[in-house]
């Protein structure tokens, strides 16, 4: 999995942030349109495209959207 990918599917979930916004490194629970309807959101996303079984207690963790990639890629990985 590419991490480019991840933030281009991570950002598909918001509906009025802007993508280009979305990095790596963007702390995602300071985006303003951040809810945990988008938090189901990812756990959805994370299951359906990559076979990811994400927890809340994942996103709660999570500081950036790279955190969350980590926690993905190493669930894909084992």
């Amino acid at each position: 999995m590419d991490l480019d990918d991840f933030v281009k599917t991570f950002a598909e979930q918001f509906n009025e942030t802007d993508p280009s916004l979305i990095t790596p490194e963007t702390k995602f629970k300071e985006l303003e349109e951040w809810s945990s309807l988008i938090s189901l959101s990812l756990i959805a996303m994370a299951d359906e495209k990559y076979n990811v079984k994400l927890k809340g207690e994942d996103i709660k963790k999570a500081i950036y959207v790279k955190d969350l990639y980590d926690v993905v890629n190493a669930r894909m990985s084992s």
